[in-house]
């Protein structure tokens, strides 16, 4: 990457944190309604949105290595406008689906856009910090996560009460604005080495078995983490009898993360190396989802996800920075890229089961199948990185 100044890194990281809360904004006051909308108002099967929501993930995931490769090719502003304003018109036309065609079209349309922009935005994380301030910075970047999200569902909710063709184009416009961020304030993030042929830089993927393994093992993670964007809220509205309490749900998620982001991973980290705190943070997730087979009320709902959000807490920053250190600094995008199959396979499957799981088990008369289920993926997603750490350490 090209050699950049101490000024130019801190104005491009001050934009990165324009842009992610931006972008969580208008992701969060948006997808969780998703599922309640189109299940609940349009009449839509479980299933069929869970499928959608699947298509979404696989898609965007699926081909965020080809947008890590595009980036070292080509540079990281060019994809990461390209991206958002493809995720702008993809959102826009969620407003106007009214079957499950159209609705899977608009779910292409946006992750096409966000495999276009993640890994590059990403990239460029990691491009612009150093190996002492990457650790500090994705903390405070998801605390401004958090934040986001505390703020996207709430105002997601408010406008639903309007109409969610209101709430889907304001979504839209908030990566539209991101492309004006990346436009005016990144600066360019291009390799000034001779262009290498896109399979050199996946070969260098390829022979990483450690990256490889802990690329798998994070599928477990993502099976469990999706969940709350389908069946968290599925459970939430049913428990309280409205479709307000998937706001509150959210907003109880984002305010734990804003109050203990910094202090709880800085207060972990005295104590655990970083593969431990990961390992911690997905135990508690799995943990978390498996105690919502005893939950009856919503109240007893919102105590397991606060335990859910806090393993969260841990896991989002740690994971981050032991992908950014293990990718190798010659393929940075293509790294990142590949990092997200996990998210794509995991998610996927999550979806997908979760909304045939959910269906399933109030057929059966089984309520807490789809939690058990949940919780013992986790543990041995956790378990598996555990036996995974001192080699994951050697990367490090």
């Amino acid at each position: 990457m090209t050699v950049l100044s101490d000024q130019v890194r801190k104005r491009g990281l001050n934009a990165l944190l324009a842009y992610t809360f931006l972008m969580v904004v208008g992701f969060a006051m948006l997808m969780p309604l998703v599922s309640v909308h189109f299940v609940s108002n349009a009449g839509m099967a479980a299933a069929v949105v869970g499928g959608a929501l699947a298509l979404r993930q696989i898609t965007q995931q699926g081909l965020a290595l080809v947008g890590g490769m595009l980036a070292d090719r080509f540079g990281v502003r060019p994809m990461i406008c390209l991206g958002v304003l493809l995720r702008a018109a993809g959102f826009a036309s969620l407003a106007f689906a009214g079957d499950a065609l159209t609705l899977c079209v608009a779910m292409v349309v946006s992750a096409l856009g966000g495999a276009l922009f993640e890994a590059p935005y990403q990239a460029a994380i990691a491009a612009l910090t150093t190996e002492e301030t990457r650790p500090r910075y994705y903390a405070l970047s998801n605390w401004v996560s958090g934040i986001a999200s505390t703020v996207g569902p709430l105002v997601g909710v408010a406008l639903l009460h309007v109409d969610f063709q209101i709430v889907c184009l304001a979504a839209a416009a908030c990566f539209a604005l991101n492309c004006g961020i990346a436009l005016w304030m990144l600066p360019p993030l291009a390799s000034p080495e001779a262009p290498r042929p896109m399979t050199h830089r996946l070969a260098l993927v390829t022979r990483d078995r450690r990256f490889l393994l802990f690329t798998g093992l994070m599928m477990g993670y993502w099976f469990v983490a999706v969940q709350i964007n389908i069946s968290f809220p599925l459970l939430a509205e049913r428990l309280s009898g409205n479709q307000d309490s998937v706001g509150i749900m959210f907003a109880l998620s984002a305010g734990l993360t804003v109050l203990l982001q910094y202090h709880l991973l800085r207060v972990a980290e005295r104590w655990l190396s970083t593969q431990q705190i990961l390992v911690l943070g997905v135990t508690i997730i799995a943990l978390g989802a498996g105690a919502i087979a005893l939950a009856q009320t919503f109240a007893a709902f919102l105590v397991c996800v606060a335990a859910f959000s806090i393993g969260a807490i841990l896991v989002r920053p740690t994971m981050q920075n032991l992908i950014a250190s293990m990718a190798n600094p010659q393929a940075l995008g293509t790294f990142l890229g590949f990092s997200s199959l996990s998210l794509a396979l995991g998610g996927a499957i999550g979806n997908v089961t979760g909304g045939w799981l959910v269906e399933f088990s109030g057929a059966q008369q089984w309520p807490q199948l789809p939690w058990m289920i949940f919780c013992a993926v986790g543990l041995l997603s956790a378990f598996g990185l555990f036996r995974l750490a001192p080699r994951a350490r050697e990367a490090a």
